[in-house]
């Protein structure tokens, strides 16, 4: 049961610091498993679900957590905080005084603390949101690298200094494989400031960790540079092992097994007594040390490890004097000082209503008390309040930093012409335009890739901008002479940030790069490319970085079957779903680059609105012809709100054909065709069916017709007439538009794997070439004409 610790008044700084700070771990403990307790028992229940709350995740963490907020953080310190500590974090911050008592007795609840730490969901402030295991952790080195950008540059508020990046770990996240991603990349990247905190627990969701990991994982992070500092054993059991006898008690431990030793945590003191009477009774040292304790004090002893010991842990932390990585491994007890501790089956467990009570009367709390944020020690309460104001830094972090002003975006962005251009080309002629000057906009702009940055169109903007190092880092093919196309040269005035080919750490870093306004003070804007097909691959960790309200830009080219020869593996099919379908992006698919340019233009100015998101261009390498036009303000509008009138219902209109993106000429083929017969026929090019759908969607909930794009667009078209939607991608992106005015509709697109073949092949096969189209409309007006 508890170990409820008292505070003495020794004339030791450090022991008053550590009394203080147990008495603070007691308080959090409580506060985390009541919290647990009261949404899963007291608090009324409207739908019989468990709540859940992953109490024996929380104990393990308490005194890492506790030596950390009241002893350790400083102000420019950012934590990711392992998931399933959530109600630490949140007990935690009510003592601070910086959330309230109605989010923690509201915890899983609506507009209550949440589940897992939310950046954008919870009422404090979260430096990094984590959920999906290991994802939170890795972020942390991508944060450190661009800590690194934002200082070397000198882009940080005046007074400002460098932070560390800390990760409170679960040891079950290690087994993450993004996590390895990312070691490798902040190994080859020589971060700095990043902890990770590894609460090594020895227990999993289902079953005890491998015997041998914790040999695998020291040797791993050393192999990548870290410095690796293991907390085994707490001050008790460093004692016993200086008495006689005691090597061999420190060997015993040593070989048990984590299963064994986690089956003897929860038997308590008479399993540890048998078990040890068994095996070294024989030795008088140990005869004597067992004499010595009851069962509640000997089970006190051997689960007093390293990460449950208040001062080995602040000695750890405070004897690290440089910036390397460290990987701290902290041995814990799953469900430490808790009825269910080590128990394998722990990990959802919860108390009982008689253990919560027995719990409670063991730490002396009133009845109606229990929320109080000392209740475990109100005759302390004053001490503990001037010790949480003088000892707790991260206390004193501004509730609030003004953002940095907005980057300036000019009217309009200047693209070198060309009569015949994929969207892919545009958009690095764009960057390389861009490139050119030195304005805000030019300097704010970062870009990133894994490993796919000539082959998207990067090279031109790389070559002026050049890459970022912490280092000077020649480019020896050019020092040797030796003809390149392209400048490779690295130093910290570099511009784009080179990743290996590992989409996870691509999406991490364009996370914390878009977060780099909130974490550093310093307004980036980020662009990040990859295959679009590879979207997919690193889709948890795009899904991360929107939870987190992290902004940039995600371009993904080539898209589609129209990557011809490349065949099903580089072919994007469901891409376009997945932007329309994740919130934080808007998806955009333009086919020509004056229509680019616009989005891009509005898309770097709406990435720095307060109610602004992330943008994701779906482009091509397909070259098309590109329009004789000059795209006035008007048009642009059109472009970005998602569609414009290529050509206009005519009267008595019966057909509408909309593409969206590289299939424009297909379309257009086949309405010129379509047209000889069909006079009234319009052609509506689709730059974003993602803004048009959540626009049209937002009207109908409202109740107010006629008030989105879409809906002003088809005034002029008839209810039931023939629409046709075509893209180079999944059918039902488009095919929603029959409902705006119950059109008799057909769908075209690609729902199947592709293969390799070339354009008219590929499109003749999966049917959005320009007789497949055709064939739509004759069948649609059919339709129609039936029942009418």
């Amino acid at each position: 049961m508890a170990d409820v610790r008292a505070i003495s008044q020794s004339p030791d700084p450090l022991s008053q610091e550590v009394e203080c700070l147990a008495a603070l771990e007691d308080q959090v403990r409580w506060l985390s498993s009541w919290m647990i307790h009261n949404a899963n028992h007291l608090r009324r229940k409207r739908d019989g679900l468990k709540v859940g709350g992953h109490l024996a995740s929380c104990s393990s963490s308490t005194a890492l957590l506790t030596a950390l907020y009241f002893g350790v953080l400083r102000p420019e310190d950012r934590i990711a905080v392992k998931p399933h500590a959530s109600p630490v974090l949140h007990a935690i911050e009510y003592l601070q005084g910086r959330e309230s008592r109605e989010q923690l007795e509201n915890f899983r609840g609506l507009g209550g603390a949440q589940s897992y730490p939310s950046r954008t969901k919870d009422a404090v402030d979260i430096d990094f949101s984590t959920g999906s295991v290991g994802l939170g952790v890795a972020a942390t080195v991508f944060a450190s690298l661009v800590q690194d950008y934002v200082f070397m540059k000198g882009l940080a508020p005046k007074g400002a200094r460098p932070g560390r990046m800390i990760a409170l770990v679960g040891d079950a996240e290690l087994d993450e494989g993004n996590i390895y991603e990312a070691l490798l990349e902040g190994w080859k990247h020589d971060v700095r400031n990043v902890w990770w905190i590894v609460d090594y627990n020895r227990q999993s969701l289902d079953a005890v960790v491998s015997d041998r990991l914790q040999g695998r994982i020291v040797s791993l992070f050393e192999s990548m540079g870290w410095q690796v500092v293991t907390l085994k054993y707490g001050k008790r059991l460093e004692a016993a092992f200086a008495r006689p006898d005691g090597q061999s008690l420190r060997q015993w431990i040593d070989a048990c097994p984590n299963a064994l030793y986690s089956a003897l945590t929860y038997k308590g003191g008479a399993g540890w007594r048998e078990a040890l009477t068994r095996d070294l009774g024989h030795l008088p040292g140990i005869e004597a040390l067992l004499a010595e304790h009851d069962d509640p004090a000997l089970a006190r002893l051997m689960t007093n490890l390293g990460g449950h010991d208040l001062e080995g842990i602040l000695d750890a932390f405070r004897s690290i004097d440089h910036d390397r990585p460290v990987a701290f491994l902290a041995y814990t007890v799953k469900g430490y000082g808790l009825p269910i501790a080590g128990h394998k089956d722990n990990h959802a467990g919860l108390l009982s209503p008689d253990q919560m009570e027995a719990y409670k009367a063991s730490l002396g709390i009133a009845d109606g008390r229990e929320w109080d944020p000392f209740c475990c020690h109100p005759d302390a309460e004053e001490r503990l309040r001037a010790f949480i104001a003088e000892a707790g830094p991260v206390r004193r972090r501004p509730a609030a930093v003004p953002p940095p002003p907005p980057v300036p975006v000019p009217p309009s962005l200047r693209i070198e012409p060309a009569a015949n251009m994929s969207t892919q080309e545009a958009f690095g002629r764009i960057l390389a335009e861009l490139a050119r000057g030195d304005d805000g906009l030019a300097r704010a702009i970062v870009t990133t890739s894994p490993d796919v940055t000539v082959s998207t169109n990067l090279g031109g903007w790389v070559n002026r901008r050049g890459l970022f190092d912490r280092a000077q880092r020649p480019d020896v093919f050019r020092d040797l002479q030796v003809v390149s196309a392209q400048k490779w040269a690295m130093s910290p005035a570099g511009q784009h940030i080179e990743l290996g080919i590992a989409e996870n750490n691509l999406f991490l870093l364009l996370a914390a790069l878009g977060l780099s306004a909130p974490l550093f003070g310093a307004r980036l804007l980020p662009v990040g490319t990859l295959y679009d097909p590879f979207i997919a691959r690193g889709l948890d960790a795009l899904n991360y970085a929107c939870y987190q309200d992290a902004r940039f830009m995600l371009v993904g080219t080539p898209s589609g079957i129209s990557l011809a020869p490349e065949g099903g593996a580089h072919q994007s099919i469901s891409t376009p779903l997945i932007g329309m379908g994740q919130p934080g992006l808007i998806y955009f698919e333009p086919a020509y680059a004056d229509e680019l340019a616009a989005i891009m233009r509005w898309g770097f100015e709406h990435m720095q609105q307060p109610d602004g998101a992330s943008i994701y261009l779906r482009l091509s390498t397909r070259a098309l012809v590109q329009p004789e036009r000059e795209m006035d303000a008007a048009q642009a509008r059109q472009v970005i709100e998602g569609a414009y009138w290529v050509v206009p219902p005519g009267a008595d209109c019966q057909l509408v054909i909309a593409y969206a993106g590289v299939v424009a000429p297909e379309a257009r083929e086949a309405f010129e065709t379509v047209r000889e017969e069909i006079p009234g026929a319009a052609l509506l090019a689709v730059t974003s069916p993602d803004r048009l759908h959540s626009q049209w969607q937002v009207s109908r909930l409202l109740g107010s017709p006629g008030r989105s794009h879409a809906e002003r667009l088809f005034e002029a078209v008839p209810r039931g007439a023939a629409l046709i939607t075509v893209l180079d991608g999944h059918p039902a992106t488009l095919s929603w538009m029959a409902s705006i005015g119950g059109f008799s509709s057909r769908a075209l697109g690609v729902d199947r794997f592709g293969q390799s073949g070339d354009i008219p092949d590929l499109y003749r096969a999966y049917g959005i070439d320009s007789g497949a189209i055709i064939e739509a409309c004759a069948v649609a007006l059919r339709d129609r004409a039936g029942r009418d």
